[in-house]
């Protein structure tokens, strides 16, 4: 009897040992990876990074227009550099056609008032000068752009009379034209701000649906209709 108690108890002891072994061994073999936060952060900045990347640029019409009061700036805001070139150049040509004209006009007119006297205090204010009629001739000074050069031509009052009118209606034109141009750019700001806001996707789906209410039909009439998917 006494042999089986010991027994016994060295059967209890030796099962509690390798029961704690195993355990130990369990925790030794099994290697946790730690949850680290910071990589979950930068997957997500990288994620939102990208979407920010991938999203379309959608100009506000409105700001288009008010930028655009200085020519170009409308077309800048759109991204639309390919049209910076055509906005200057016809502006700027407007402007240089303007000022050579105005120039030309100046010319003549000064010529047309040397044949008058511009003394108010003279009794003879707004009279031909003495010594000068209709047929005399004067030499009149043209100048160019910049005053590079200049030419001189002789002309009578009524045809310096001519090229007075000629050049101040050239004058005129150009400044309706360069405004109209100053207008146009304005107008194609807003314009090309309101298009890149449309949906201009490629998935233009075609299909095929049944309709029962047909056109000048009092009773429901079964028919056919397309409807495209443009989104």
């Amino acid at each position: 009897m006494k042999n089986w108690f010991w027994l016994g108890l060295i059967l209890l002891f030796s099962g509690s040992v390798a029961a704690q072994t195993n355990k130990s061994s369990d925790s030794l073999g099994k290697k946790t990876s730690p949850v680290v936060a910071g990589d979950t952060v930068l997957i997500g900045d990288l994620d939102s990074l990208k979407k920010v990347k991938n999203k379309k640029f959608m100009p506000v019409p409105k700001t288009a227009t008010r930028l655009a009061l200085i020519p170009g700036a409308g077309q800048i805001y759109n991204r639309d550099y390919w049209k910076l070139p055509i906005v200057y150049i016809a502006f700027g040509g407007g402007l240089y056609t303007y000022y050579l004209n105005s120039l030309k006009y100046h010319d003549y007119l000064s010529a047309y008032k040397s044949f008058y006297v511009l003394d108010k205090n003279d009794p003879k204010y707004g009279e031909l000068k003495p010594g000068l009629t209709d047929d005399s001739a004067k030499i009149v000074r043209v100048r160019n752009l910049l005053n590079t050069s200049s030419q001189y031509l002789p002309a009578t009052k009524d045809r310096i009379v001519k090229g007075k009118n000629y050049w101040r209606r050239n004058r005129g034109f150009a400044l309706v034209v360069t405004g109209l141009i100053y207008t146009l750019s304005i107008i194609e700001a807003n314009v090309a701000a309101h298009l890149k806001t449309f949906d201009l996707s490629d998935d233009l789906t075609l299909r095929v649906e049944p309709k029962m209410s047909q056109p000048s039909m009092r009773t429901p009439t079964p028919g056919l209709r397309l409807v495209f998917n443009i989104r």
